[in-house]
């Protein structure tokens, strides 16, 4: 069974041999992949993008703790579930977490169900706020891309032949706001 271990740390004067180490006396023949990045999201880091791409059926990812892997329940539950897809697993070294026992996999699905509880939970709160907000005259919402006069420029210039995209370019808006405009005017 192949071992990938993951370590990462936030700054630069971070040393990471602490999670290395951790990982190596667990597994000596881990091949070790080592990042300096913010752990605030998943995304730009390009060494857990590598294992996650490589990662096959009956190999495991180990890591010294949870939070060097992900600091919220979402992004853990995605790396999860993708490693699952794959037919692998996750060791979490620290709380003694393994994703291929079943008691592992059910406490990992235990974070999970309390992930999505706390989520619509954060939703309400924050549609509560924007009902009150609204009742109060304060919260009208997002400033509109384009302005009247800019919506009424899209029209005629729809009108006299150009098409969705050159009007996107010219605005620098997305064809999506293009086609709202142009759905708009339909509709009145």
């Amino acid at each position: 069974m192949k071992i990938y271990g993951y370590c990462r740390v936030s700054t630069l004067d971070q040393n990471p041999t602490m999670q290395q180490d951790g990982i190596l006396n667990r597994y000596p023949d881990a091949k070790i992949l080592t990042e300096k990045k913010s752990g605030t999201t998943t995304k730009g880091r390009e060494k857990l993008d590598t294992i996650l791409n490589i990662i096959d059926q009956g190999e495991k990812l180990v890591v010294w703790k949870l939070d060097r892997l992900a600091r919220n329940m979402m992004d853990l539950l995605k790396i999860v579930e993708l490693l699952k897809d794959r037919g692998a697993s996750l060791e979490i070294l620290d709380q003694a977490i393994d994703t291929s026992t079943a008691s592992g996999t059910a406490f990992l699905q235990m974070l999970g169900v309390f992930a999505e509880f706390e989520t619509n939970l954060r939703r309400e709160r924050q549609m509560a706020g924007i009902q009150k907000a609204k009742a109060k005259g304060v919260y009208t919402g997002r400033k509109p891309s384009l302005t009247s006069d800019q919506c009424r420029e899209i029209l005629q210039k729809r009108n006299q032949g150009m098409n969705p995209t050159q009007l996107a370019r010219e605005y620098a808006v997305s064809r999506a706001t293009i086609y709202n405009v142009l759905k708009k005017e339909v509709t009145t």
